[in-house]
């Protein structure tokens, strides 16, 4: 056993996977003392590799990277066991290096994509303000002190079903309303006057 572990033919894909121990402990324990590897690696790597299409993925980055050392070993000893089951001698590990790393991308790469596939976006909450916006009462009359339901529509075209009360006065089923701040539960609306007559013909 300690000859296939100080094997110099199989040590570029040994350290590949004493790297990836090495990774995983450090990341781990970085996540407790605030220290994370996958950190330092972002800062110091290139801007183009960073921002590269094939990185824009929903998960953590340093998985690429657990991925592609996982692949690349795993591809050096297939190859060099492949070697081993035909010629019983492994190889130089300087003409199986390019070849696993090949491998590994390709299989890095098709690992990242069906698992950003089958990992949900995150979605962003946008604080949407109603205020200054017009709705109808769908339920009900609305007088001080009593609310009614209103139906309002926001600029991503979603509806939104709130309750609005008017300062005085009383707000009809299905009249409109507009909405001028918001008081604890509910938001205060003021009746949209039907015709002001600013443009009607005179006689």
């Amino acid at each position: 056993m300690s000859d296939f572990f100080l094997n110099y033919d199989l040590m570029p894909f040994h350290l590949s996977v004493i790297a990836l121990i090495v990774l995983s402990m450090a990341e781990t324990v970085g996540i407790y003392a605030g220290v994370r590897p996958s950190t330092l690696i972002r800062h110091i790597a290139p801007d183009w590799l960073v921002h590269s299409p094939l990185f824009n993925v929903k998960f953590s980055k340093i998985l690429i990277l657990v991925f592609l050392l996982i692949n690349f070993s795993f591809a050096g000893y297939f190859l060099q066991l492949a070697f081993f089951a035909k010629q019983h001698s492994f190889v130089s590990p300087f003409y199986l290096i390019l070849p696993a790393l090949i491998i590994a991308i390709f299989f890095t790469v098709f690992m990242i994509h069906c698992l950003d596939q089958v990992i949900k976006p995150q979605l962003e909450h946008h604080n949407t303000s109603l205020l200054g916006r017009l709705a109808t009462i769908s339920s009900g009359n609305a007088r001080p002190g009593f609310s009614a339901q209103a139906r309002i529509r926001d600029e991503y075209g979603q509806v939104h079903y709130v309750q609005v009360e008017p300062e005085f006065g009383e707000l009809e089923f299905r009249s409109q309303v507009i909405l001028i701040r918001f008081k604890q539960t509910h938001y205060i609306a003021k009746k949209i006057a039907l015709s002001n007559h600013l443009f009607t013909p005179t006689e």
